[in-house]
């Protein structure tokens, strides 16, 4: 499964780093919940948490069914 991840993480990473951020795959949960870090202009950004949910999320879920959720953590 995190092969598939990472692969859909690929895709969402030119929206990102269009804006000057990216995104980082930090675990895989055992219950299907993604860890990811949003870094560059994304980190700290007011509209993070709705990138997270609108894009990065969406997308991981619609390419990979048996996530759950995407959360984001901090260092």
């Amino acid at each position: 499964m995190k092969e598939r991840v990472e692969a859909a993480l690929a895709k969402v990473r030119p929206f990102l780093q269009n804006d000057g951020g990216d995104v980082e795959l930090v675990d895989i949960t055992d219950k299907g919940i993604v860890q990811v870090r949003l870094t560059g202009r994304c980190k700290g950004c007011p509209m993070s948490k709705m990138t997270l949910r609108n894009v990065v999320e969406r997308f991981v879920l619609k390419e990979v069914r048996e996530v759950r959720g995407v959360e984001s953590v901090e260092e």
